[in-house]
């Protein structure tokens, strides 16, 4: 298999390496945690979906994108409260990913993907892509790939039950699918049950959550002061089928966004002051 159509990061040898980035090829690093799903799903969840989004869609574009190993740990400080948690501190986990993204710019990729998988992850994500554009002359961006069930307004027709708010928020009808689709000997379909968040059942316009969307006010808490199983959202509304649907959807987003990122025109910036400066711009850096 020739470097043209190997989207398999590790798999490649480095002068594969630099014919990649000849090409113009765009990495993609998916994150994720290691955390509690309730009673019925694994710890592995949010990791497995990230790798998975993105390696479906490096699959379907091989001559433009490549796939990394995943960041498996991510910050689930508030989720310590629940065994099986494994938290890797916001600052750690930012330098960590910022250092496999100027790791890639050093080398000579100019485009890079961020695809998330961890919801506490999301604003850290956004960090790195910010820091990656400020310290590398490489263009980045990031998703959670759940948003990118959105970019077809009507979608979630095809396939949301639950409620709104609060029935797609964690492990809930969304995570619990899409775990039966991808892996379904991992779900314990015996022990599948719902619980909407008591986030949700305080009846506050400012206060409620769902993975979709959110209140005007985060009222921050411990996992266990808002769910006793550690579930949030109606897993008992998932099936594979809805699964594959969203699975399906996603990767399809991703790859034609790959599509898009890789014919776009990214503007070298300029500076707008009229006298040099006299200092150095402090960044945090090494």
């Amino acid at each position: 298999m020739s470097s043209a159509d190997t989207y398999k990061f590790d798999e490649l040898t480095w002068p594969e390496v630099n014919e990649c980035v000849e090409m113009g090829k765009i990495p993609i690093l998916p994150t994720g945690s290691v955390e509690q799903h309730g009673h019925h799903l694994p710890l592995k969840v949010d990791h497995l979906c990230a790798n998975a989004v993105a390696t479906e869609a490096a699959r379907l574009k091989p001559s433009k994108a490549l796939v990394l190993p995943p960041v498996t740990y991510g910050y689930v400080h508030h989720v310590m409260d629940f065994p099986g948690s494994l938290n890797i501190h916001y600052e750690h986990f930012i330098q960590y990913c910022l250092d496999i993204t100027k790791s890639l710019a050093y080398h000579g990729f100019k485009k890079i993907i961020l695809v998330n998988g961890h919801g506490s992850n999301h604003n850290l994500v956004d960090m790195v892509a910010r820091r990656t554009i400020v310290e590398t002359d490489a263009s980045c961006v990031f998703c959670s790939w759940w948003q990118l069930l959105k970019v077809n307004p009507d979608f979630d027709k095809q396939w949301r039950e639950s409620v709104f708010p609060g029935g797609c928020s964690h492990a809930g009808e969304l995570e619990t699918s899409m775990l039966m689709h991808l892996d379904p000997d991992s779900v314990r379909t015996d022990k599948v049950k719902s619980e909407i968040a008591r986030t949700n059942k305080r009846g506050s316009k400012f206060v409620w959550t769902d993975l979709f969307a959110k209140g005007a006010m985060g009222l921050i808490e411990w996992t266990s002061q808002y769910s006793d199983s550690g579930v949030m959202g109606e897993a008992e509304k998932a099936t594979a089928e809805k699964g594959r649907i969203v699975f399906e959807e996603v990767t399809s987003n991703l790859a034609e966004f790959i599509d898009d990122y890789y014919d776009m025109e990214i503007e070298t910036p300029s500076r707008r002051q009229d006298k040099e400066p006299t200092f150095p711009l402090s960044f945090p850096t090494d």
